[in-house]
């Protein structure tokens, strides 16, 4: 969390760990579990608040990266509209990296596999493929939609400072 108590994304447990013992963030919940170093016990935090205000991903662009491809495309992939677990999703260039096409917001989209592999190094024209949406670089993505596809895996401690899941 932001030091306002915004969202801002989800850390693994090893980094909250760090962010904590550097004295960046103040933990407000710990989860039941803990972790051993050969000298020290460290109960596992759950949820963190920055203690320094970070500016939102709206005034500083979204990271191109595979996993906000996912969350732009809504974990669906943009052949066959069929929504999955980002296990069994790939990215797929629209046009082709052969054909010119280029590794970015505009022209990569999340995919499953048999419509990846179905396209192959063709356009979605020559494949006979329709695109949901044409893709494009968001200004921002509201908290990764940290809700969206891991609904079930909300830890409960996090509730509270997810408004649109406590609603």
């Amino acid at each position: 969390m932001n030091s306002g108590y915004e969202p801002v994304q989800i850390v693994s447990w090893q980094r909250a760990i760090i962010l904590w013992l550097q004295g960046k963030v103040e933990v407000l919940e710990f989860h039941a579990e803990s972790v051993q170093s050969p000298s020290h016990s460290f109960q596992l935090p759950s949820v963190l608040r920055l203690k320094q205000y970070i500016r939102p991903y709206i005034t500083l662009g979204v990271r191109f990266s595979r996993q906000n491809v996912f969350v732009r495309d809504e974990f669906t992939c943009q052949y066959c509209r069929i929504r999955m677990n980002e296990k069994k999703l790939t990215l797929d260039h629209v046009i082709p990296l052969s054909k010119g096409g280029a590794h970015s917001w505009e022209n990569v989209v999340a995919a499953c596999s048999p419509c990846n592999n179905k396209k192959g190094d063709k356009t979605p024209q020559q494949a006979g493929f329709h695109l949901m949406k044409k893709p494009n670089r968001p200004n921002y993505l509201p908290t990764r939609d940290i809700t969206h596809h891991r609904r079930q895996a909300i830890p409960d401690a996090w509730l509270i400072y997810l408004p649109q899941v406590a609603s």
